[in-house]
C-alpha cells in the first residue's frame, strides 16, 4: 500500500456521505451530525470531498480532455471498443448528449453537495479556516465546470426543498471563482508534507487561481464562440504572475532531481517536489486510475514479457493511440529530452520495470516478432466513423503509444487498475504558466524571461535551450510545443488548445474532409449529458448542439 495513501483512505472510511447529484435535492436527512471540533471527524468528512473526482479523474475525466484534443485518438478494432461513439465522437469534436465520455458532471454537483454540508455543518462562512479546505474543493468543482460546460450553476448553499438551480454565464462563475479563491488563499494551510498531500493548500488554492488567470479572457468572452487567441487580451496577466512569483520565491516546490519517468511511475507521491496538487491513487486500499489500460497496446497481455518488462495478467484495451500531430513533437531529442523515453515510437523495446526506462532488449509481440509502431493511422475504410484500423496486427500498431504512467502487474492485475498518482497542479506548469503571462503582455519579475523560465525545464529533462533570437509570436508557439512535451497525458491540452487557439485545427481524424468532424467554435466546450437535462428541466443545452428529448 502507497503510504501516502494509508492515512487519507483510513480517514476517509471512519466517515461516509451520500452524494447528490440532484440540485434540488432535500439534504438535510443526508448527513449525520459530528463535534465541529472533532479533529478526526472533521478531516474524516473531509476526504470524502477531497477524493470526491477520483473515480472521475482516473478514466472518464481524462478521456474527454485528451481525446478532444490533439494528444489522442480513439480506435476501434474491427468494432471492439466503438461503444456506441463513446471515444470516436470526441476525436471529432462530434459529441452528443448520450456519450458516457462526457456524462460525470454530477459528480462535480454532488461534490458542492459534500462541500456545501460540512460547510453548514461547521458554523457556515463565518467558520474561517476550518471550512478553508472544503471552500477550496468547491471552487475547484465549480472550474471544472466552467471549464468543460461553460455557463454552470454556482453551488454556493444547500438548496431548499423544491429550489431549482439555473446556470449562471460563464463570466459569472469564473468571478465567483475568483472571490472565493481570494477570501480563502490566506486561511489554508501552507505546509508542504506527507499529511497535507492530496488535500487543498494555500498552494493548490493559489494554482487554481493562476489557471483560471491564464485563462481569463477566454472563460469571460462574450460567448465561447467570441474568444479569438489573437486579439484578446488579459487584464489578469500581473496577477498571475504575482501568484507565480508567490509560489516560486517560498521554495516549497522545486523541478525534482528524480527523472521524469520516475515522477509518473506508480510508486510517485507525496516525495515528488513538482507536485503541488495531486489526486493519490492504490488499486488496492482506494480507488485506481486506468490510464494504462486505455493506452498500452492491445496485445501486451497475450506475451510473455510486455514492454513494461513483465508478464501482465490482465488484457488491455488499447482503445487511445496518439494522434500522429502530437507525435512530431517527440521526434526531435533536442526539444523532448527525457519525455521521449515516454513515448513509443517506431520499434519498442522492453523497459526496465524498476527504473521505467527503455533498455535495448526488443519488445515481441505475440507471434513473436519486434513490435514497431507506425506513427500515421490509416483508418480500414477512410469514411469509417467508428474509426476502424483492422482487429489484426497491422491495426494494433498504429500510432505511437504513451508509458508515462507507467504499469506494473501487481496494480494492474486487479482490474486493469493503477496506483500511479495523477498530478494536477505542477511546479513546471507554474514556470511555463509565467513565461506565457510574460509574452502575453504581464511584468516581467524577479529577472525572469521567458526564455529563462523555459530553460529551467528544458535542463532538468535534459534538452537543448530554447533559441533566444525567437520572436514574442514564435516563442508563444514554441511555448505551445513545450507544454504539450511536458504535461502529455495530465489532462490540459485541451485548455491549452483553446487559449492558443488551436482546438479548431485538423488532427487525425479532425480532418475537413472527414465526414463527421466538426470545426464549429462552439465544441470548446461539451454538451450536457442527457442525465443533467433529465435532472436539471430547467436547463438548456449548450449553443451549437441539438435539443435534447427524453
Amino acid at each position: 500500500m502507497k503510504a501516502n495513501i494509508k492515512s487519507l483512505f483510513s480517514v476517509c472510511a471512519a466517515v461516509l456521505i451520500t452524494s447528490c447529484t440532484d440540485l434540488d435535492v432535500k439534504v438535510e436527512s443526508q448527513y449525520t451530525e459530528y463535534p465541529s471540533d472533532n479533529e478526526i471527524a472533521i478531516e474524516a468528512k473531509m476526504a470524502d470531498v477531497y477524493f470526491q473526482m477520483r473515480d472521475c479523474f482516473g478514466r472518464r475525466y481524462m478521456e474527454a480532455q485528451s481525446l478532444s484534443s490533439d494528444e489522442y485518438t480513439a480506435v476501434s478494432y474491427g468494432g471492439g471498443w466503438y461503444d456506441s461513439g463513446a471515444y470516436a465522437h470526441p476525436s471529432l469534436h462530434d459529441f452528443t448528449a448520450e456519450d458516457a465520455t462526457i456524462d460525470w458532471m454530477g459528480t462535480l454537483t454532488g461534490g458542492c453537495t459534500k462541500a456545501n454540508t460540512i460547510i453548514r455543518d461547521l458554523g457556515g462562512d463565518e467558520a474561517g479556516e476550518v471550512i478553508a479546505p472544503a471552500r477550496a474543493m468547491r471552487a475547484f468543482f465549480h472550474f471544472i465546470m466552467m471549464d468543460c460546460w461553460g455557463d454552470a450553476p454556482i453551488l454556493d448553499h444547500l438548496p431548499t426543498d423544491g429550489e431549482l438551480i439555473n446556470r449562471s454565464p460563464r463570466a459569472e462563475v469564473a468571478r465567483f471563482i475568483e472571490e472565493e479563491l481570494k477570501a480563502i488563499i490566506p486561511q489554508l494551510t501552507d505546509e508542504v508534507n506527507a499529511n497535507t498531500y492530496g488535500k487543498p493548500t494555500r498552494w493548490m488554492a493559489e494554482a487554481l487561481l493562476i489557471k483560471l488567470y491564464i485563462n481569463w479572457a477566454v472563460y469571460t468572452a462574450e460567448s465561447v464562440d467570441k474568444y479569438d487567441a489573437a486579439t484578446a487580451t488579459n487584464s489578469k496577466l500581473n496577477d498571475c504572475i504575482a501568484l507565480c512569483d508567490d509560489i516560486i520565491t517560498k521554495g516549497k516546490f522545486n523541478l525534482g532531481s528524480m527523472s521524469y519517468q520516475k515522477k509518473f511511475g506508480p510508486d510517485n507521491g507525496s516525495h515528488v517536489e513538482d507536485f503541488i496538487y495531486a489526486m493519490p491513487y492504490d488499486t488496492y486500499t482506494a480507488t485506481g486510475m486506468q490510464y494504462g489500460r486505455a493506452r498500452t497496446w492491445k496485445k501486451a497481455g497475450d506475451v510473455e514479457l510486455s514492454y513494461y518488462g513483465m508478464k501482465l495478467s490482465s488484457s488491455a484495451g488499447g482503445y487511445i493511440t496518439m494522434t500522429p500531430e502530437f507525435a512530431s513533437l517527440f521526434e526531435d531529442p533536442g526539444k523532448a529530452g527525457d519525455r521521449a523515453k515516454s513515448v513509443l515510437m517506431g520499434p519498442v523495446y522492453v523497459y526496465n520495470s524498476q527504473t521505467y526506462e527503455p533498455t535495448s532488449e526488443p519488445a515481441l509481440d505475440h507471434n513473436g516478432n519486434q513490435i514497431v509502431l507506425t506513427k500515421d493511422i490509416t483508418l480500414d475504410d477512410p469514411n469509417d466513423v467508428q474509426l476502424g484500423v483492422g482487429d489484426d496486427i497491422e491495426g494494433y500498431n498504429q500510432g505511437y503509444r504513451s508509458v508515462k504512467f507507467f504499469v506494473i502487474d501487481d496494480d494492474f492485475k486487479n482490474s486493469r487498475n493503477q496506483s500511479n498518482d495523477l498530478p494536477i497542479f505542477r511546479y513546471a506548469d507554474i514556470l511555463l504558466t509565467k513565461a506565457e503571462a510574460i509574452l502575453r503582455g504581464g511584468n516581467a519579475t524577479n529577472g525572469d524571461t521567458p526564455v529563462s523560465l523555459m530553460n529551467q525545464i528544458r535542463a532538468y529533462v535534459h534538452a537543448d535551450d530554447v533559441n533566444a533570437g525567437l520572436s514574442n509570436e514564435e516563442l508563444l508557439e514554441e511555448l505551445y510545443d513545450e507544454r504539450g512535451r511536458e504535461f502529455f497525458d495530465e489532462n490540459w491540452r485541451r485548455n491549452d488548445m483553446i487559449r492558443f487557439g488551436h482546438f479548431e485545427d485538423e488532427f487525425f481524424p479532425h480532418y475537413h474532409d472527414f465526414p463527421t468532424a466538426n470545426f464549429d467554435k462552439t465544441r470548446r466546450i461539451f454538451p450536457l449529458h442527457r442525465d443533467m437535462l433529465n435532472t436539471n428541466p430547467n436547463w438548456e443545452q449548450n449553443p451549437g448542439y441539438p435539443e435534447y428529448h427524453n
